[in-house]
C-alpha cells in the first residue's frame, strides 16, 4: 500500500502549501484518491483529530510565530489565515494559545505549536482484528436521520442516540443500524434505523432508504471496543488491504442483542468494498 500512503501524505502536503488559501475537502481528499467521506474517517483515525481541527491548529501555529517575531498587524494576520474579522481571529487565537494575539508579541509569551503531519504506517505485533468479507444484495432501511458535520460528529452522534433512547417504549424503531451516508463536503446524514420490509407500514417521522448491494467487510466488536475497532480499521487494516478498494460513501454499525439473554449488545462495523 505504499502508493496509498504516499497519496495520503500528498494530501497533507497540499494542506500545508495552501494554509493561507481557502481549502476544500473535495480537493484535499482527491489528492489521496479518496472520497471526502472516507478521507475524513481515515484522517481522524491516523491523526487523532479532524481535518478541520488540523487546519485550524496549523494556521494558529503559523500566525503565532509571525506575531511573535515580526511586526505584523493582528488584522493582517486575521485576513491572511482566513478570518473575516480581527475579533473572530482573536477568539480562535485565544482558544488555541490561551493568550490574545497582542500578548503573543511579548517576549517569552507561552505559545502552542502543532508541527506539519508526516504519515507513517507501522504494523505492530500482538494485536488482532477479526473480520470477514461477505456479499449482500441491496436492502432497505427505515429510520430517523439527522445531519452532522465531520468536525463535531464524534461528540454529537452519541447525543442523537441518547435522545432517541430517552423515548423509551415510544421509539418507532428498535435501532438495529447506525448508518453514515450522503457525505457532502464535511456534512453527512446519520440514520438510526431498522431493516424495512415492503409489507410493513412506515412509522410516523421515519423514512426509508435503499442500501446498495455490495461486498462488505464486517468487523465484530462490542460497545466498549467500538471506537478502538473503528480506529484499527482505518489506521491498520485499510493500509494493508490488498485486492479490494473502498466502495461508496457510507458505512454501517449493526447492533443486535446477544443470544444468551444477558442483555449485552453484539456490535459489528460494516465497510463496503469492491474487488480491484
Amino acid at each position: 500500500m505504499r502508493g496509498w500512503i504516499e497519496g495520503f501524505q500528498e494530501s497533507v502536503d497540499f494542506i500545508e502549501r495552501n494554509l493561507t488559501e481557502e481549502l476544500d475537502i473535495e480537493e484535499i481528499a482527491g489528492r489521496a484518491a479518496l472520497s471526502p467521506f472516507y478521507y475524513q474517517r481515515i484522517f481522524g483515525a491516523l491523526c487523532g483529530m479532524t481535518v478541520g481541527e488540523y487546519i485550524r491548529a496549523r494556521r494558529m501555529t503559523l500566525a503565532a510565530q509571525e506575531l511573535s517575531r515580526e511586526d505584523v498587524k493582528v488584522i493582517d494576520a486575521a485576513v491572511k489565515y482566513g478570518y473575516e474579522s480581527p475579533d473572530s481571529f482573536a477568539r480562535a487565537f485565544q482558544k488555541f494559545h490561551g493568550i490574545t494575539p497582542s500578548q503573543a508579541r511579548e517576549r517569552g509569551a507561552p505559545l502552542r505549536s502543532i508541527a506539519p503531519l508526516h504519515i507513517k504506517i507501522t504494523m505492530e505485533g500482538g494485536t488482532m482484528l477479526d473480520y470477514r468479507i461477505v456479499e449482500k444484495a441491496p436492502f432497505t432501511i427505515v429510520g430517523v436521520k439527522r445531519p452532522f458535520n465531520s468536525d463535531t460528529s464524534y461528540q454529537e452522534i452519541p447525543k442523537f442516540w441518547d435522545e432517541w433512547m430517552a423515548q423509551g417504549e415510544k421509539r418507532p424503531i428498535k435501532g438495529t443500524f447506525g448508518v453514515c451516508i450522503d457525505m457532502k463536503g464535511k456534512d453527512f446524514d446519520y440514520w438510526i434505523a431498522d431493516l424495512y420490509f415492503p409489507w410493513e407500514d412506515i412509522p410516523e417521522g421515519c423514512e426509508t432508504r435503499v442500501i446498495t448491494g455490495s461486498l462488505w467487510a464486517q468487523f465484530p466488536c462490542t460497545l466498549e471496543t467500538l471506537q478502538e475497532t473503528n480506529t484499527k480499521i482505518w489506521s491498520e487494516w485499510l493500509p494493508s488491504l490488498k485486492g479490494y478498494t473502498l466502495m461508496g460513501d457510507y458505512d454501517i454499525e449493526l447492533y443486535l442483542p446477544a443470544d444468551d439473554g444477558s442483555g449485552e449488545m453484539n456490535v459489528c462495523i460494516w465497510v463496503p468494498l469492491k474487488k480491484e
